[in-house]
């Protein structure tokens, strides 16, 4: 049964952000994984591609994000089947919110960022682990360091910015929340999504986006 106390106990841990740019939106996570003080990985990936025009980030409980990763990119394979499009962020949303809803007695404990194109426009949602969510019109955060990460960024946003420029951005706000959160650490993986499709960045491939190399 839901529980506020068990869901703040698995959702300590992790920063993720998303951020729209004047290309699109630009998602980011860190890798480390964590039960309680223990460091479990310092390479989980938190941040999942869809399609060329929709991605996910994860916070909370692996297994459960896992289980929500897969139904999403099922779902989303046979929507392009009857429809000969992918979803929607809008869309893929209101179906993440629907599984959430109907599992609230026993929920997934995660909290989710669902960010991509639609056309043209970019749209982003933050979701809860009984299917709350909202629409973002400029950034969102999720996870234990996502105090620091939104200081930093609503400091630095700027509407217009470039998906170059939001790259760095979001990898600031990683950076900062890496430093004051225990649970926030080792690498960070960034992803954009635009016209082009959906890119992943991390490593060396980050290190030059970040003009670093």
């Amino acid at each position: 049964m839901y529980n506020e106390s068990n869901y703040k106990e698995h959702m300590k841990g992790t920063t993720t952000v998303g951020l729209i740019c004047a290309d699109g939106i630009v998602i980011g996570a860190d890798t480390r994984a964590t039960m309680d003080t223990f460091i479990a990985s310092p390479e989980a990936k938190k941040v999942w591609k869809i399609d060329e025009n929709l991605g996910l980030t994860i916070a909370g409980s692996v297994g459960d994000a896992q289980e929500l990763i897969r139904i999403m990119k099922a779902q989303n394979e046979l929507y392009k089947m009857n429809e000969g499009r992918p979803l929607s962020p809008r869309s893929a949303c209101s179906l993440l919110s629907i599984i959430l809803q109907e599992n609230k007695m026993m929920p997934f404990y995660v909290q989710l960022i669902v960010a991509g194109l639609d056309g043209d426009t970019p749209q982003l949602y933050n979701l809860d682990a009984i299917g709350g969510y909202t629409e973002e019109s400029k950034f969102t955060a999720t996870g234990s360091g996502s105090l620091t990460a939104l200081g930093y960024v609503e400091d630095a946003y700027k509407k217009g910015i470039s998906a170059k420029d939001a790259i760095k951005n979001v990898a600031k706000a990683l950076g900062i929340a890496m430093k004051r959160d225990s649970a926030t650490g080792d690498n960070m993986i960034i992803a954009t999504i635009t016209k082009s499709g959906y890119t992943e960045y991390q490593g060396k491939d980050l290190e030059r986006a970040l003009g670093q190399k």
